[in-house]
């Protein structure tokens, strides 16, 4: 596991807490774990919890962080542990903690799912051809077309549906935490958040939608890892918009003809030959699930899903520049942020 390493010294608990919390709750968990933290991690921190014949994950909000949705460790535990039996790439959950003297925050702790979690390219090492990454590719998709089919009601998890809405609480929502974590220049994205809001679609059909639908994501099967076994990362899990959650998705989707500055942001491997490319997914998701679209129309989603990710671009840099957080990673957030509103400003005038 490249991606775990050491706990950031900002980021450590007292172990020895922990063990005893946990060990009451689920008898089996023995011991005193040996603690490592999963570096991908921008919003919610995540630790490998290794016990002699087990592994758990936790999950926590970062110091710093403001009661909310996202941070949110109860309902995401609560989320996921609904949602187990009607969507089964869900991990286990294993306990809930609502008391913050364990750890000094809210967490929970879920199993690990084995297999592959891929980064900015595939390992070599799991001999894909292309072929074989096109499937991997048409796969991740259909796991998110099977979410938005799940049904929200049998699940139990109709009361994250504020109905009506949704796509004008998104654009009002986001454009609050944008200017909120503003740390300069107190225009930025004002145009942007001017045209979203002026030109919002009527709300699709609501659905459960996952809101951070990444391959970093994703749980690629041992024995084939064309496969999905496992999603991860429920924190912004709701009911609404499935088109908005497909831009959400697209936004960080970089292709091999994009722009360089585009293509040094690539945090997943959607480069790759047998990739598809940004309208060949919308093109095979409205196929699939039977939705009229064109170019003209998606041109809106494909502009929110950029200042979505702006928005929480900036929130991180906010905590960075704040010194909240010491992720060198973090610094360089400031200049991705103004490359967002260049590129959502050549979406909207049809020039990307």
């Amino acid at each position: 596991m490249s991606d775990v390493g050491e706990v950031r010294a900002e980021d450590a608990f007292d172990v020895d807490r922990l063990a005893a919390w946990l060990v009451r709750v689920d008898p089996s968990l023995v011991g005193t774990p040996a603690v490592r933290q999963f570096s991908g991690g921008a919003s919610n921190l995540t630790y490998a919890l290794s016990y002699p014949d087990r592994d758990v994950i936790l999950r926590r909000p970062p110091r710093g962080a403001h009661v909310g949705t996202a941070h949110d460790m109860g309902r995401e535990y609560a989320v996921q542990a609904a949602l187990r039996t009607a969507y089964p790439l869900v991990p286990h959950m294993v306990a809930n903690c609502t008391d913050p003297e364990v750890i000094g925050s809210p967490f929970y702790v879920m199993e690990r799912i084995e297999g592959t979690i891929l980064r900015k390219s595939i390992p070599s090492l799991l001999g894909l051809a292309r072929a074989d990454v096109e499937r991997l590719c048409r796969n991740a998709i259909d796991a998110v077309i099977d979410l938005h089919g799940v049904d929200v009601q049998a699940a139990g998890l109709s009361d994250l549906d504020r109905g009506a809405g949704y796509v004008s609480r998104q654009v009002a929502g986001w454009s609050s935490r944008m200017r909120a974590a503003r740390t300069g220049r107190d225009a930025a994205f004002e145009a942007v958040m001017d045209w979203l809001a002026e030109h919002q679609p009527p709300d699709q059909p609501h659905t459960l939608i996952h809101n951070d639908f990444r391959f970093d994501n994703l749980v690629l099967a041992p024995s084939d890892p064309t496969q999905i076994v496992g999603v991860l990362d429920w924190e912004m899990a709701t009911v609404g918009d499935p088109l908005m959650d497909l831009a959400g998705a697209l936004a960080y989707w970089v292709q091999a003809d994009d722009d360089r500055v585009m293509r040094a942001m690539r945090l997943q491997p959607t480069h790759t030959p047998g990739m598809l490319t940004r309208d060949q997914v919308v093109d095979y998701y409205c196929d699939r699930r039977g939705i009229a679209m064109d170019r003209f129309r998606w041109t809106w989603y494909e502009v929110f899903g950029l200042f979505r990710l702006a928005v929480i671009a900036q929130q991180i840099y906010h905590r960075y520049h704040h010194g909240q957080t010491t992720n060198p990673a973090f610094k360089k957030f400031r200049w991705l942020v103004s490359y967002l509103e260049l590129r959502c400003r050549a979406t909207m005038a049809g020039l990307r």
